[in-house]
């Protein structure tokens, strides 16, 4: 286990039925110690593993999964093969119980080959579990999605949406960063990765200091926490996380939501626009569209722009109305069609 410099704020007695937005929203990591204890799935998966495989199954709706399968020598880590060329597990459609089957097949072993589901849209496979089983966003409709399995290392990486995510089954241990650390975790390729985000390359298990040295700073920002069944996790837009799952079965729900209108897009595809038009540009023109930027998009408040007739700011409008998101974005499609 990393020794890391801070743990993860807690607060005890806020559940999914009482809890403050404020919470919900918080812009930094927050543990909610039983926040989910009295769930179906949750109970369920405190009597047993199996019992919480068989309250799973009940409501299952039938359609095959997507898993992933990893060698035991592995020891759980999600992640590339030697020279980066492929991901060192297989997948496969299969049926959920054949998943369970595997991991209790595994259970009594030291080292088992990994079995993982991840991220699986609980209206579609679980259509009748939410009712008892999830949490109310206000103000949004998240997508609430399953991860289970076995014992795995999924690498640190980030997401754009905010995360509820509610430990029902096992226990799991997150390792969190913030966004300023991406530097100092080594990110690999950026649309060649294990879950379609980009992670971290260091291997939190056994970190290669001489290799990644500044790995070392991220881990004095590090904060970690451990999660038993009916805790959760409030993991901000953009925080890097490291999770492990630590019991032979493991169960997380998630709550992702933005909190911008879909409309808007998703920033990732201007990073790629700017790989694109930007990064190649010789360091005196990429410091002249930085200072731009920073006018337009980073520093911008609602003012800047009072020099403009609120009738002819049109994009520059601040927050960016539908309809000019759409002309905005019909313009981008037509000039990258050129």
């Amino acid at each position: 286990m990393l020794q890391v410099a801070h743990t993860i704020d807690e607060l005890n007695g806020i559940t999914s039925g009482n809890v403050d937005e404020n919470i919900l929203y918080s812009k930094t990591p927050i543990v909610l110690r039983g926040f989910c204890k009295e769930w179906p799935l949750v109970e369920q998966g405190l009597k047993s593993d199996e019992t919480a495989a068989d309250y799973l199954m009940q409501h299952y709706s039938g359609e095959p999964v997507h898993a992933s399968y990893g060698a035991p020598e592995n020891n759980g880590r999600i992640f590339y093969n030697q020279d980066i060329s492929e991901f060192n597990f297989a997948r496969s459609k299969i049926h959920l119980g054949q998943l369970f089957a595997t991991i209790f097949e595994h259970k009594t072993s030291a080292n088992p080959p990994t079995a993982y589901v991840a991220s699986t849209d609980a209206k579609r496979w679980f259509p009748d579990l939410l009712t008892a089983n999830s949490c109310a966003i206000p103000n949004a409709n998240p997508i609430v999605s399953f991860w289970i399995g076995n014992q795995s290392r999924i690498a640190a990486h980030y997401d754009f949406p905010t995360n509820v995510a509610c430990n029902v089954v096992g226990r799991r241990r997150f390792t969190l960063f913030p966004p300023d650390q991406i530097s100092n975790l080594y990110p690999g390729p950026i649309e060649f990765a294990p879950g379609g985000q980009e992670i971290s390359m260091v291997d939190f298990a056994e970190p290669d200091f001489q290799k990644y040295p500044k790995f070392r700073n991220a881990l004095a920002n590090a904060q970690i926490t451990e999660l038993a069944p009916g805790d959760a996790l409030i993991i901000p837009s953009m925080w890097w996380h490291h999770v492990e799952a630590l019991s032979t079965l493991n169960v997380l729900i998630t709550h992702w939501w933005r909190d911008t209108p879909a409309y808007m897009g998703k920033p990732n595809n201007a990073l790629l626009a700017a790989i694109l038009s930007l990064r190649s540009l010789p360091k005196e023109q990429r410091d002249a569209w930085k200072h731009i930027f920073d006018h337009y998009i980073f520093d911008a408040e609602l003012d800047d722009h009072k020099q403009i007739p609120d009738s002819a700011k049109d994009i520059l409008s601040l927050p960016i109305d539908e309809l000019a998101a759409r002309k905005l974005r019909a313009d981008i499609l037509n000039k990258y069609k050129r």
